[in-house]
């Protein structure tokens, strides 16, 4: 049975957050999505968090269901996935955690060096989390709209990330007027609210409206159950990624096929911390060409005569060909060199330089 207090007061009795903020212009944060894939299992929870920390992930999330709260007992089944539980809302009792619990996971996330995220999905979800303490407040998609429960969550002062999987444009645009109305930090997950969701459906280019046309950060979401969209969405400048993650593709629960493994993540943080490095580090292709100068010597071709050739022989394709080094007429000057006339007779496969004068190509 989840403990919690009705109305505590915001604030109070919140343990220590990561001091480092959350929403960085200069680092995308890597989320991993636990969800309920610990199954009502405390000991799997930790286990998630220690195996994340291991990934080199930024943060764990999880979601915070009071069954009371947010459900009644006649909530129809999405899909019937689990054999133990005769309703949804049994099932969302059995995912309930103790306040003590849910600080025991913070504590150890904070350990392991995590940011700790859980979604609440009632106002007494959101005054137990404010207890607790969490990094950011992440609204997931069927939450956008809530305002009871937004109200309430907004008294922190705690960033917003907005999930987006069921909202249209306008929607969206309201919401981040309400959290900036609030004064409140907010961030856009583009979302495919598909379990798991195809590739053609990820949308990133409503990720870059968002980003465009809002003026906000913006991050991925995704339920593809691949690490391919997450990576894309950090070359396209992503600052948050959110992938759901499985202990094991024959795992228990409805999120499996929308989830990575924690190899598939271990690679996804190693490729978005090369992405950063990448995108972070603009090359100036002059500059380098002039560094490169004496390997472009060695590897780039001069044109030189295939054959010896007598004065006045007027220059022909076939006449010529190129080789290295690059210290004669360059490859690229075959226009200039075509059709003209020899001053002088050149040997087959040496190197020459130009003085043209007139119509005659001199050596």
């Amino acid at each position: 049975m989840c403990c919690y207090h009705p109305c505590p007061s915001i604030g109070t009795g919140v343990g220590e957050r990561v001091s480092e903020a959350f929403i960085v212009a200069d680092r995308c944060r890597v989320i991993a999505e636990v969800g309920q894939a610990h199954d009502g299992s405390l000991g799997t929870a930790h286990a998630f968090i220690d195996a994340i920390a291991d990934c080199g992930a930024d943060a764990v999330k999880f979601q915070t269901h009071i069954a009371a709260a947010e459900s009644t007992p006649d909530e129809p089944w999405r899909v019937k996935f689990s054999p133990q539980d005769d309703t949804r809302f049994d099932y969302w009792k059995r995912m309930e955690f103790t306040e003590a619990q849910w600080r025991g996971l913070k504590d150890h996330a904070d350990e392991r060096g995590l940011f700790f995220l859980s979604s609440p999905f009632s106002e007494e979800a959101v005054d137990l989390l404010t207890e607790v303490g969490v990094a950011a407040w992440k609204i997931a998609s069927g939450q956008i709209t809530d305002l009871w429960m937004l109200e309430r969550l907004a008294e922190t002062k705690w960033p917003i990330l907005l999930s987006t999987g069921m909202s249209p444009l306008d929607e969206v645009e309201w919401a981040v007027q309400w959290a900036r109305d609030k004064g409140l930090e907010v961030a856009v997950m583009q979302c495919t609210s598909a379990y798991p969701s195809t590739l053609e459906g990820v949308g990133l280019n409503v990720m870059t409206h968002f980003r465009d046309e809002l003026g906000v950060a913006v991050g991925l979401s995704d339920h593809s159950g691949t690490i391919f969209p997450s990576m894309a969405a950090a070359a396209m400048g992503a600052q948050l990624l959110e992938v759901h993650v499985t202990m094991s593709r024959r795992a228990f629960g409805p999120d499996v096929p929308a989830s990575v493994t924690f190899d598939e993540l271990r690679t996804l943080v190693q490729g978005v911390r090369a992405t950063e490095t990448m995108l972070s580090h603009p090359v100036d292709k002059n500059a380098v060409a002039t560094q490169m100068a004496d390997m472009r010597n060695l590897f780039m071709k001069s044109i030189v005569a295939r054959r010896d050739l007598a004065a006045g022989v007027e220059l022909r394709s076939e006449d010529l060909t190129t080789k290295k080094p690059d210290s004669g007429i360059p490859a690229r000057q075959r226009a200039q060199v075509l059709g003209r006339r020899l001053a002088r007779p050149v040997k087959a496969c040496l190197l020459y330089t130009s003085d043209a004068a007139d119509d005659d190509y001199t050596v």
